[in-house]
C-alpha cells in the first residue's frame, strides 16, 4: 500500500496527499507535542510538516515501507525551525518596555494540581537532555519508531541513534530520581515519560 502511495504523492496526487493527512496527521502531531510541550505549536508544526511534504514530495523514495518515518523526520526539522523563531521572537519581545504584571489566579490554581505537578517534572527532566537526546527519545520511545527508521527520519547512522537513545535514557533516570525524592512525583516515573507507544505503521 505504502509503496503505491509513494508513487502517487511524488505524481502530485492531491488524493494521495489527503490520505496521508488523514492516516499521520495525529502521530506528526504527537511527535511535535512531546518535543514541544505546546499544543498550539504542534498544531503549527503539523501545517507546516504537511506543506513541507508536498514540496519536498519529489525526494520521497518510491521504493520503501511506511511513509511515517518520513514525515516525522521533516516534523522534527520544522520543530527545530519553529523553536529558532520562537526563541527570536521571545528575544525581541523581551527589550520591549515591560508593563506592569498582572497577577495570574489560574496558574496559582494549576500549581496545586498533582497532575500539573507531575508534567512540570517531567518537563523540567526532559528539557535538561540536548535536542538531539529529546527528538531520539521522542521518536523511538513514544513514537515507537525502530532503530532503522529513526535514522531514517534524521539522517543518522543507526550507531548514532542507539547511543543518543542511551544516553537519552541514562540523564532522565537521572535527573527523575532526585525529583522524585523530593515528593514532586508520584506513581511510577516511568509510566511519565514514557506515554502510550503508537504502533509503526
Amino acid at each position: 500500500m505504502d509503496t503505491n502511495l509513494r508513487t502517487r504523492i511524488r505524481a502530485g496526487d492531491h488524493d494521495a496527499f489527503g490520505e496521508l493527512f488523514d492516516a499521520y496527521a495525529r502521530s506528526v502531531y504527537n511527535h511535535a507535542y512531546r518535543l514541544t510541550g505546546d499544543w498550539a505549536v504542534a498544531e503549527d508544526v503539523v501545517s507546516l510538516t504537511f506543506l513541507d511534504a508536498w514540496r519536498l514530495r519529489e525526494r520521497l523514495d518510491t521504493e520503501g515501507g511506511s511513509v511515517r518515518p518520513w514525515l516525522l523526520g521533516i516534523a522534527t526539522n520544522v520543530t527545530r525551525n519553529t523553536r529558532r523563531a520562537a526563541r527570536r521572537h521571545a528575544a525581541a519581545m523581551a527589550r520591549l518596555p515591560r508593563e506592569e504584571a498582572v497577577r495570574d489566579f489560574a496558574e496559582e490554581v494549576a500549581g496545586r494540581l498533582d497532575d500539573a505537578a507531575q508534567l512540570a517534572a517531567v518537563r523540567t527532566a526532559l528539557a535538561r537532555l540536548r535536542r538531539a537526546e529529546r527528538e531520539v527519545l521522542a521518536l523511538c520511545v513514544w513514537s515507537g519508531l525502530d532503530y532503522a527508521a529513526a535514522a531514517q527520519a534524521l539522517g543518522v547512522p543507526v550507531g548514532t541513534v542507539r547511543s543518543r537513545l542511551s544516553r537519552a535514557r541514562a540523564k532522565l533516570a537521572k535527573y527523575m530520581e532526585p525529583l522524585s525524592g523530593r515528593g514532586q512525583m508520584k506513581g511510577d516515573r516511568t509510566t511519565a515519560v514514557r506515554p502510550i507507544r503508537e504502533g509503526n505503521r
